[in-house]
């Protein structure tokens, strides 16, 4: 006898052996039972998850001379004529390679005749949404007023190319994705009745490996099977099959990723490659593996649920408490990214390397990604904790977090005209203060601060430049070319109106904040602006000449 493939040979044959789809077949046993069958259904759904295989059963029970609770018996000669493909009452059709209006014309004259045998014909139409436009509506009629003895079954892996005609003349059933445990079950069951000894880590791998899809993960394992034959079937054999990798490289990949260690990142990854491994199976699975990480952080999930040995856990556990939510986060979102540019590039390694390096340094995550700003900020907090820990005096350590809070707060804003926001470097992180400096304040209300006479004007300008060192980078643009002086109070002198454009009302609410966290004093700041006159307007000297009006915050 001619060899079967695995997921031919074991499809199910009655509602019992079907895995996965309880809603459906509970829904279709009814029917069948009640005598409520309908005339037209419509079976969508991911591949492998056994339309196809529900339609046959279906189109055998309401046919089956002996139903047993709803489902076919397989005994009775109608059961036998369909199993065997002699039965003129099913008709399976691909609508891929039957798509045009002359063959659902041969339909329409073909349901003019009854049975022969049994009770009903059933048309079971594959790939439904692969049928022409003519071809739907030449369906339409016979499709919503059928003869009492026909059953049309449409399946369908992408319903929302079928038109809504059609989808209202049938009752829709969405075949969800096969469980891993479901599948796993039936792995173990075929082994066992094809003599095949496999370890149950290997098992639950290919079931895995499925994602969802009941024929994946027989063809995966039959190949296994061959590749291996005669042989016991281990986990790292079918991790050397499918092009997978064991989790201890992902386990030294994420620490590699965690610690910046490039040379020790690009090495993995240049493991992975000369060993065989697919770039983006390596991605598909590095991906699952991080999100195994973050459930772990959760502390709520079992060692089945994310697919791990008991010993394996807590080396897990530690490994993923290193890092913050935020971060694995972040690391997701980025591989998941490059699993999808994966699928189109022609040097697959280029791309993974670059994105590895891109998470290790997160300057090439550009200022536009949030992400890539927070872990910016992180790592200047970093700084700030250790310039703490090393001696730096603690209202220092204070100022400091501060400013890091406040270019944290400054990513969100919106880019003023002519700028692009800076990125907070470690560079420009302030000395420790000298003796003489007024140590920085708390502060939470302006009111509590004594105010700034004229005589303070020396201690404002002496500490100006590190004021504006340390302020937002849309505050520290607008005080570039901003000058404080005492004229009848405190006034920012400017001498471009387009830095004055960008000090709203709040920006300088924080700057008289900041000034008075710095000095101790609260001066209440004005605004200026200063020109120079035409040649000859004025005498002819051209000198500079002050506009000493004051001119409004905008409000924001």
């Amino acid at each position: 006898m001619a060899y079967t493939a695995f997921y031919r040979k074991h499809r199910p044959q009655t509602f019992d052996e079907v895995r996965g789809q309880e809603a459906v077949v509970t829904t279709l046993r009814n029917q069948i039972k009640s005598g409520r069958v309908g005339h037209a259904y419509l079976f969508c759904g991911t591949r492998g998850t056994g339309k196809t295989s529900i339609a046959k059963i279906f189109a055998r029970a309401v046919n089956c001379e002996h139903p047993v609770d709803g489902s076919c018996c397989n005994e009775c000669p109608t059961c036998k004529g369909i199993l065997a493909g002699t039965s003129m009452n099913v008709v399976e059709i691909d609508a891929a390679s039957n798509n045009g209006v002359d063959n659902i014309r041969e339909i329409r004259e073909e349901v003019k005749y009854p049975p022969t045998e049994g009770k009903y014909r059933v048309y079971i139409i594959d790939e439904v949404h692969m049928l022409s436009a003519g071809a739907y509506n030449a369906l339409l009629k016979t499709l919503e007023e059928p003869p009492s003895y026909v059953i049309f079954i449409l399946a369908t892996t992408e319903v929302h190319k079928i038109p809504v005609t059609v989808l209202s003349r049938c009752q829709r059933y969405d075949f969800k994705r096969i469980p891993t445990d479901s599948i796993y079950d039936q792995l173990v069951s075929i082994t066992q009745k094809e003599g095949v000894d496999a370890e149950e880590n290997a098992l639950r791998y290919i079931a895995r490996a499925g994602d969802g899809a009941m024929r994946d993960a027989l063809s995966i394992l039959e190949q296994c099977v061959s590749f291996h034959f005669g042989e016991r079937l281990t986990y790292e054999q079918v991790l050397e099959i499918i092009g997978a990798s064991d989790i201890d490289v992902f386990v030294d990949l994420m620490t590699s990723i965690r610690d910046c260690d490039t040379r020790q990142a690009l090495q993995k990854i240049d493991d992975i490659c000369y060993s065989g491994r697919d770039p983006g199976q390596f991605v598909s699975d590095f991906v699952w593996f991080m999100r195994n990480l973050l459930m772990l952080q959760t502390g709520v999930v079992s060692d089945e649920e994310i697919g791990i040995l008991p010993e394996r856990r807590q080396g897990l556990e530690q490994l993923a408490q290193s890092m913050s939510m935020d971060r694995l986060m972040n690391y997701i979102r980025v591989f998941s990214e490059t699993g999808n540019r994966l699928r189109s590039a022609t040097q697959k390694r280029a791309v993974l390397e670059v994105d590895v390096l891109r998470l290790m340094y997160p300057q090439m995550l550009g200022s536009e990604n949030s992400q890539g700003l927070s872990m910016r900020i992180a790592k200047l907090e970093q700084v700030v904790a250790e310039l703490a820990k090393n001696g730096v005096a603690p209202a220092d350590a204070q100022f400091l977090a501060q400013s890091v809070k406040n270019a944290a707060e400054s990513a969100t804003e919106a880019v003023a005209p002519r700028y692009d926001a800076e990125t907070p470097n470690v560079d420009n992180v302030p000395a420790a203060r000298s003796a003489d400096t007024p140590e920085p304040a708390d502060i939470k209300d302006l009111g509590d601060i004594p105010m700034a006479g004229e005589n303070d004007l020396p201690l404002l300008l002496e500490n100006w430049e590190e004021i504006k060192r340390n302020a937002t980078p849309l505050l520290r643009r607008a005080l570039e070319y901003a000058k404080p002086d005492y004229r009848a109070g405190f006034k920012l002198v400017f001498t471009e109106k387009g830095s004055r454009e960008i000090l709203t009302e709040s920006r300088l609410e924080e700057l008289q904040k900041n000034v008075a966290r710095m000095l101790g004093r609260n001066f209440v700041l004005g605004c200026v602006l200063e020109s120079r006159s035409d040649a000859g307007a004025d005498g002819g000297d051209g000198t500079t000449r002050i506009k000493n009006i004051d001119f409004p915050i905008h409000r924001v």
